[in-house]
């Protein structure tokens, strides 16, 4: 074990985090700072945090509040660019991982220490996100990762560990399911999931309604986009995180935002979730209808191909990087005109877009007409068709010869 002096956690309260905090003590003699993230994951999650974090060998315990700033400064501009992961996953751990690690470096410089450490496993994708944001951002650093050298491979082992040594832990042998929650999305994994001919059952899903015991009465909200972001709701203004916060509680009601997905990690396992989005599902339709009005056919495919490029590098925790720093000014630069109102109908699970308007809207009734009009003269289509195909007209020809 290389010398370290004082080493900051990424610290979660969980059994994992509580166990790392005397291993870390024990195995590099040093001191061990905890810092907590508060990214939305829930009050009840931060309850006693501090005086756990203490209780297990932490000489003090650091939260920080980072719900507006990972909604402002990570999730909208991700929104912009439209950035889904193999079609359906909205990012929501991916996007909560960057500003996590940014905050716990900083944490790091500010108490002066040598060391930072997490516990992810070694299957995982966040070890990746997060030691590839520590090596951007403070690569004098040592890196712990307790799961890739210790030899606790079991939650029994855990709870032994740490009943060994009198530490206090609410933790029980028995988990069903791994969860991920922050302000964006709630994550559910293992328990029947792992098998992939096993429907989920009513513990895979723990903020939305099931769409069949949803209201039958659908409910219809407005939603304000200026420049790519939403601003107001219902005709109040808000807050990144508060809209957020209101749509999540809207879209839950009506079971939005669900998923079930198996998805490719980027270690090269695959894995299966559960995934909650709702208030993300809503933002993702108003931005989305809004762009169908305000962006040309060639900005609109580069924006998708922003968007492809953007999910993989947000997955695989290259927020950090000039490639990645890159696609966001180009979607932000093509949001520029996003900005208007849009209509949203909850109803079953189904979060649909019924009405939309902008100021910057390309969109005429006079140019789509079917009717008669006076910017449009349908005898000059014929020779725009035959210049568009004159490439597939010579090689008929040539083939005809």
């Amino acid at each position: 074990m290389s010398k370290i002096n004082k080493v900051v956690l990424a610290y979660s309260g969980g059994l994992d985090t509580s166990a790392i905090i005397p291993w870390l003590k024990e195995n590099y003699d040093c001191e061990v700072v905890a810092f907590v993230a508060d990214v939305g994951q829930g009050e009840e999650e931060l309850i006693g945090i501090e005086e756990k974090a203490i209780a297990s060998g932490a000489s003090s315990c650091y939260i920080a509040d980072l719900k507006e700033e990972m909604v402002k400064d990570y999730i909208y501009p991700s929104l912009k660019t439209g950035a889904i992961y193999e079609g359906k996953y909205l990012l929501g751990t991916s996007m909560a991982r960057p500003i996590i690690a940014k905050a716990q470096v900083e944490c790091a410089l500010e108490v002066g220490a040598d060391a930072l450490c997490h516990g992810c496993t070694g299957k995982g994708n966040d070890q990746v996100r997060f030691e590839g944001a520590f090596a951007a951002l403070a690569p004098q650093l040592t890196v712990i990762a307790p799961w890739r050298e210790w030899d606790l491979r079991s939650r029994e082992a855990l709870l032994d560990y740490l009943a060994e040594r009198n530490i206090p832990c609410t933790a029980s042998l028995e988990k069903i399911y791994s969860r991920d929650a922050n302000a964006w999305h709630v994550s559910t994994e293992g328990g029947v999931l792992e098998n992939t001919w096993n429907a989920p059952n009513d513990l895979c899903w723990v903020w939305t309604t099931d769409p069949q015991q949803a209201p039958d009465e659908a409910e219809t909200i407005s939603v304000l986009v200026e420049k790519g972001e939403v601003v107001a709701v219902n005709d109040e203004p808000m807050t990144p995180y508060n809209a957020l916060n209101y749509l999540n509680q809207k879209g839950a009601a009506h079971g939005v935002g669900r998923i079930d997905i198996v998805e490719n990690r980027l270690v090269g396992i695959k894995s299966r979730g559960c995934y909650e989005t709702p208030g993300g599902t809503i933002m993702m339709e108003a931005l989305r209808a809004v762009e169908q009005l305000v962006l040309d056919k060639e900005s609109f495919e580069f924006r998708q191909t922003i968007g492809l490029k953007a999910s993989h590098l947000i997955y695989d925790g290259r927020w950090f990087t000039p490639l990645c720093q890159s696609l966001l000014a180009a979607a932000n630069t093509l949001a520029q005109d996003v900005t208007g109102e849009v209509v949203i109908q909850l109803y079953k699970g189904q979060a649909t877009v019924t009405q939309k308007r902008s100021l910057n809207s390309l969109y005429s009734e006079e140019f789509a007409t079917f009717g008669e009009d006076d910017v449009y003269d349908h005898s000059h289509a014929g020779g725009f068709i035959r210049l568009y195909s004159l490439a597939s007209r010579i090689r008929a020809l040539n083939n005809q010869k």
